[in-house]
């Protein structure tokens, strides 16, 4: 017989507080058989003995001492036990749940139990293994034993349910979650295609220069509708534009649009600039692609907005005779890749701001995850494992490089806002 000393035991915010027994017996000879399968069954074993010593001292804290009755201060009464089970290492294992009845009518809540028995932690190890690439036929294997303990909800079909709901509630609680004590300064939005479904995503940058995933919208391609309904729905759920906002966009003509509908004078759009640079190169020859990537990154270098903006018009006119198609597509949106350097922002931050790779780096950490998926069923699949791929890109989100410079670009903004709001204020 060992004595297992009492441990705190640490509970989640509005969780009922559970009291932890001084001392616990342990029968150690009962768990020897444990010892063939590793350290951790035999753990599970001690575990799950100091488990059922503190439900019965729930139950003896409600219903009193078992076999000493007090007819006189008795508010509870036990019940007998019912067969059920509880989560244990991404499982759950039969367990016999004592039953408290209240006097007055009415089951009683165990506190530990009801620390022990929820969905929550075996829906987080689900998603967890899932989206590091176990497969559903594989998840069972995966697990570590736990002894002789009877155990369930390891099948192929348990898993796909709970990882079903574990990764729809994830994406209700992106899709629901409050953005007005956010600051952000800058949005970075683009698209990611799977299965015919495209999904368009956006990150905001706060004044500290960290990065959050804002939300996502489904739909079959780029257009208005679809990017203005995801700005839209950001400006509804409390994303403050009211000081200006900067959206860095690959781009695509509707999402442009939609951030002139959705943000109008207060959004100011930077073209990504790697985006510009590879459509222009592609209708080049490979020969003659180097000298025009230098002229481009000496252009957006200029000292001034109009130096930049003279040299791209010069390099358009050199392309024109020999490469039309990449002439126009270096005029097509050119003085928007620009935009910061009418900001006139610090080097290192103007890089950071002038393409949109912090959402494409997030794409490739989700594109990694949707890999792992070999048959897209329909679009709300594709949406779940769309947002939980950028789930698991936004765990490795870091601050922007130049995040200390952000106050200029808050201030800048700031200025622009000003100015709209005092012309609108005489226009009225």
């Amino acid at each position: 017989m060992a004595k297992v000393k009492r441990i705190p035991l640490g509970l989640e915010p509005g969780q009922q507080r559970i009291e932890i027994p001084d001392r616990v017996s342990v029968e150690l000879a009962s768990l020897a058989g444990t010892v063939r399968e590793g350290l951790l069954a035999f753990a599970v074993g001690v575990g799950m003995q100091v488990f059922r010593t503190m439900l019965e001292e729930d139950v003896a804290s409600v219903a009193g001492p078992k076999g000493r009755h007090d007819p006189d201060g008795r508010v509870a009464y036990r019940h007998g036990d019912q067969k059920s089970s509880v989560v244990l290492g991404g499982r759950r294992v039969a367990v016999s749940r004592p039953r408290v009845r209240g006097v007055a009518g009415g089951e009683l809540a165990l506190p530990i139990w009801a620390a022990f028995a929820g969905e929550e932690l075996l829906g987080n190890q689900v998603m967890a293994s899932l989206l590091a690439g176990i497969s559903t036929r594989s998840y069972d294997k995966t697990l570590e034993p736990v002894g002789s303990l009877e155990a369930s909800a390891t099948s192929r079909s348990a898993v796909s349910r709970r990882f079903v709901a574990r990764t729809a509630k994830a994406l209700d609680e992106l899709m629901a979650k409050d953005l007005s004590d956010l600051r952000i300064c800058a949005l970075f939005a683009d698209g990611i295609e799977e299965s015919e479904h495209m999904m368009v995503c956006a990150i905001g940058l706060d004044a500290e220069g960290r990065k959050h995933l804002l939300g996502l919208r489904e739909g079959t391609t780029e257009n208005k509708a679809v990017c203005a309904g995801l700005l839209s729905d950001l400006v509804g759920r409390g994303l403050d534009f009211s000081g200006g906002i900067l959206a860095v966009l690959d781009g695509g003509k509707g999402l442009r649009a939609a951030v002139r509908e959705v943000f109008g004078n207060l959004g100011l759009v930077q073209r990504c600039r790697a985006h510009k640079r590879r459509n222009v190169l592609d209708h080049l020859p490979k020969q003659t692609q180097p000298v025009v990537q230098r002229k481009l990154e000496a252009a957006w270098a200029k000292d001034t907005p109009a130096l930049a903006l003279a040299a791209l018009k010069a390099l358009a006119t050199w392309l024109e005779a020999d490469h039309p198609g990449a002439a126009a597509s270096l005029r097509e949106g050119m003085e928007e890749t620009i935009t910061v350097n009418h900001l006139d922002l610090p080097p290192a931050l103007a890089r950071t701001l002038a393409t949109t790779n912090p959402i494409e780096s997030a794409y490739s950490v989700a594109r990694v995850v949707m890999g792992k998926v070999k048959r897209w069923r329909d679009g709300a699949m594709v949406v779940r494992w769309t947002a939980a791929g950028m789930e698991v890109a936004a765990s490795k989100f870091r601050r922007i490089k130049g995040y200390r410079e952000l106050p200029i670009l808050i201030e800048k903004l700031a200025g622009i806002a000003d100015h709209f709001s005092q012309k609108s204020g005489k226009v009225a």
